[in-house]
């Protein structure tokens, strides 16, 4: 017996399929529509923003989904899966350390971090560099050291590595019950950003452009991965241009003066919602310290406000399913209060 063909989707499911699928865009769009309405110069401001911020990461995101779609079409992502396994205490000491030095940013690494995951390397080796990566990188420690001083960035380039170790030993006691093993979104593992979940081994092919089946994935990879990638950094970078526009820097002075344990947590929780990338934070910090704040309070609002920025963390609840996500903030704050702490313990040794 034949099966009967499916009905034609009605007008109303094809409108709820395309808000689905199109609703991260015309949130996007929605906001400066609204933006024009009630303040033109705002909307015009938050556009060039959302451009300037996507030119400015775009190498690295070239770089990341390059890599990406060219490790799924040559086969090497089974030689970089292979890498990850062993003992799980190493691979989490050898992410986070990886994570602290990488040069890529909190965005640019996520087509990296979609592919190791569909290719069903642990979330703790993962997280260890998740966690990492967006607090430093080569050229982040030497603007710190030039901003602030060498032992603070030291210290945070420690204050990275540690984070990422703490959340990968988390993240690897929590598996051991069962905990998060499924951690991507719907849809992500099947083309939507990293290619298929579960890959069949297959010979590395180095010069993959001399197959068309090959070519076809690095193609189909790449545009995927751009697309997912640049709806979710449109809407995140005009959110953090209305922060900018609407949070006076003195708000922020406030909340963050003063010495003692109260300014550590107050700069914790203020770094998540920061609205500075963790370049122009930079200057902001070094006035604060010179004004009388603790270090420790500053080391604490760059670590939590570099992992929990506004593209850094719709990045994750766009790729992971939100138990994943509640637990990256949740290591993200408790790692950042850590930091903060003992950077001012540190200080007044």
């Amino acid at each position: 017996m034949t099966e009967a063909a499916s009905p034609p989707a009605s007008p109303r499911s094809a409108v709820v399929q395309f808000w689905r699928d199109q609703r991260v865009w015309l949130a996007s769009v929605l906001i400066l529509l609204v933006l024009a309405i009630f303040d033109p110069a705002q909307a015009g401001t938050s556009a060039s923003f959302a451009g300037a911020a996507l030119l400015k990461t775009a190498p690295f995101l070239i770089l990341s989904i390059s890599i990406a779609a060219w490790a799924g079409a040559t086969g090497a992502d089974n030689l970089i899966a292979r890498a990850f396994t062993g003992a799980p205490l190493m691979m989490i000491a050898l992410g986070a350390l990886a994570g602290g030095i990488s040069p890529f940013c909190s965005c640019g690494v996520i087509p990296l971090i979609a592919a190791l995951l569909a290719m069903g390397v642990p979330l703790s080796a993962v997280m260890a560099f998740w966690l990492a990566s967006p607090i430093m990188d080569p050229s982040m420690f030497v603007l710190t050291a030039g901003v602030l001083d060498l032992q603070f960035a030291v210290a945070k380039t420690l204050a990275a590595i540690g984070l990422g170790v703490f959340g990968g030993l988390v993240v690897h006691l929590l598996a051991r019950g069962g905990a998060f093993a499924d951690p991507l979104r719907e849809g992500i593992g099947n083309g939507g950003c990293g290619g298929a979940r579960v890959r069949a081994p297959k010979p590395v092919v180095w010069q993959f452009w001399h197959h068309a089946e090959r070519r076809a994935k690095f193609g189909k990879t790449a545009s995927t991965t751009t697309l997912f990638l640049a709806k979710w950094l449109v809407l995140a970078f005009i959110l953090e241009s209305l922060m900018l526009a609407w949070i006076p820097a003195e708000t922020v002075t406030a909340a963050l003066g003063g010495n003692g344990l109260w300014p550590i947590l107050t700069a914790t929780l203020v770094g998540v919602p920061a609205y500075l990338n963790g370049y122009a934070a930079l200057p902001l910090v070094g006035g604060l310290m010179g004004q009388g704040m603790a270090p420790g309070a500053g080391m604490a609002f760059l670590v939590a406000g570099g992992v929990t920025s506004i593209p850094a963390a719709m990045a994750v609840w766009a790729l992971a399913k939100p138990q994943v996500f509640a637990l990256y903030i949740g290591l993200s704050l408790t790692g950042a209060f850590a930091a903060g702490l003992l950077f001012q313990l540190w200080t007044l040794a």
